[in-house]
């Protein structure tokens, strides 16, 4: 066998190689809303929303100004999980802002842009890096969508040092709402009064999972905080509003 001949054969396997990964990680349908060199905000299809059954599609598009959603924002707090006997010593791990001024900045407008222009079946995601060497990053991931009166906020990442893979696949701006390492932090929001207890599973409380995602009622927030409007006069097609 020739050396041409050799040549080709090898081609041909790393074309199926190659076929082969692009089926074993699918493409996630999305539209970009904003985008720069390290951080990105964009709209996904969310695969949990059905179109023929109703009670399944989100109250998007949403209309609410950056301003609120920016206060709201505010209120995500990350708690690192600590283990019992750490606990017992020291009592519970602090309260840390999930966000800085400088991502809220940018979160509350462009996530604000994207519910304006979301699908029924679509989800907001967002992509947060601070780039340390060409192939480590810190990120901050997740995404959220509104869902009747409920946010649903899922953090997937919170400060995680990433290293892209010798092979080059970068998952974690390919999936921004999934983890790229083990949880060690809970997701917590205040006031308190307006989180939507939900359960989780044993296998998730013991991973740290279980806290990671928060379902927020906006309409308790409403009440809650009387001298601020939280919600805009029109911020919900469902609720017989007319777009601006």
């Amino acid at each position: 066998m020739d050396v041409s001949c050799i040549r080709l054969i090898s081609a041909g396997l790393v074309s199926c190689l190659l076929v082969l990964v692009g089926c074993a990680v699918p493409h996630v349908p999305s539209r970009v809303i904003y985008e720069d060199p390290v951080n990105f905000v964009r709209l996904e299809e969310d695969p949990e929303v059905l179109a023929e059954w109703s009670p399944s599609h989100h109250a998007h598009p949403l209309f609410i100004e950056p301003e609120q959603l920016r206060k709201i924002l505010s209120g995500l707090m990350v708690q690192e999980h600590w283990i019992a006997l750490k606990r017992w010593m020291r009592g519970e791990s602090p309260l840390v802002p999930t966000f800085t001024e400088e991502e809220l900045t940018l979160l509350s407008t462009r996530i604000a842009e994207a519910l304006g222009e979301a699908k029924y079946n679509e989800r907001v995601t967002f992509y947060l890096s601070e780039p340390q060497t060409f192939a480590r990053r810190i990120i901050t991931t997740g995404g959220l969508y509104i869902h009747g009166t409920k946010l649903h906020m899922l953090l997937g990442n919170w400060r995680i040092i990433y290293g892209i893979p010798a092979y080059g696949m970068i998952y974690d701006r390919r999936y921004p709402m999934r983890p790229t390492a083990a949880k060690g932090f809970h997701l917590r929001f205040q006031p308190t009064e307006a989180v939507v207890p939900t359960k989780s599973s044993l296998l998730d409380v013991i991973m740290a999972n279980a806290k990671d995602e928060l379902v927020i009622d906006l309409s308790k927030l409403e009440s809650l905080e009387p001298s601020v409007s939280l919600l805009g006069p029109c911020w919900m097609y469902e609720m017989g509003c007319e777009q601006p």
